[in-house]
């Protein structure tokens, strides 16, 4: 089978695991750089304070460019790299969605599209291989769609998390379902109250299950063995970015739990 894989980073395990596949290939990889959207100063503080705060705002304004590049252009470079490992031909674009980036992927004329870690796509694209597209949702569909992926979990207090394995389609998260895992979720409160740097260590873990996930999809595919199951999407939401409201929330009903299982040691 034909595989184009769409990347903004971070798909490292994925391309190395595809790759190895003997019934897989490879036939391009399109990375598209993380470009923060364009919007006036004032909005930019307006978004900020929504956000983060005026404390984190403040901090935001210190200038922190070069930094951000540098990280930026790493996970790129090390995108290339395994690619180039592979033998893999590699597509920087500036857009999935430009004219130049659709003709590019049309003409590799593939059966598939792997999404991995990229923002929305628009059917315009994910329709372009024969099979249409699948990507990975670090979320259980059709109960949490969107993201960010791990805090709202934690926020409503859920004991594990899942990652879904699904068809591309016009809604958000909600085509579907190849494959399914659940895993525990329990919060580490020696992080309290910084619970962000907890989701991004969770987070780094999910890596190697994803990549596993992604890869028995495509076999399944593959193989013809294949079973869709429809999502019900009634039964969850599309969660979005928690504003500076939700965050303080996460904190006080973090130290509510923790202070609720003390009590119950004692």
């Amino acid at each position: 089978m034909r595989v184009i894989v769409l990347t903004r980073g971070g798909a490292e395990l994925v391309l190395e695991k595809l790759a190895a596949l003997d019934n897989i290939e490879i036939l391009g990889v399109f990375i598209e750089p993380v470009v923060q959207p364009r919007r006036g100063f004032v909005e930019k503080v307006r978004r900020s304070i929504k956000y983060d705060g005026i404390l984190g705002t403040a901090k935001k304004l210190i200038p922190q460019k070069n930094e951000a590049e540098s990280g930026a252009d790493g996970v790129v470079d090390r995108m290339i790299l395994v690619a180039a490992r592979s033998g893999l031909e590699v597509f920087e674009v500036d857009d999935f969605h430009s004219h130049t980036s659709r003709e590019a992927m049309g003409r590799l004329d593939a059966d598939l599209g792997v999404i991995y870690g990229t923002n929305i796509i628009k059917e315009s694209v994910f329709s372009i291989p024969r099979l249409g597209s699948i990507n990975l949702h670090q979320g259980l569909a059709p109960y949490y769609r969107g993201g960010p992926p791990i805090f709202w979990e934690l926020f409503n207090g859920e004991k594990e998390v899942g990652i879904t394995v699904h068809f591309v389609a016009p809604k958000v998260d909600a085509g579907d379902i190849i494959l399914q895992k659940r895993l525990p979720l329990e919060y580490d409160y020696a992080c309290f109250p910084n619970f962000e740097e907890f989701i991004s260590r969770f987070k780094s873990g999910l890596q190697e299950v994803s990549a596993d996930l992604i890869v028995e999809a495509v076999n399944l595919i593959a193989s013809g063995d294949l079973v869709r199951i429809p999502q019900d999407i009634s039964k969850g939401k599309r969660y979005r970015l928690p504003v500076k409201s939700e965050k303080d929330e996460m904190r006080r009903r973090l130290k509510e739990r923790m202070n609720r299982g003390r009590n119950a040691k004692d």
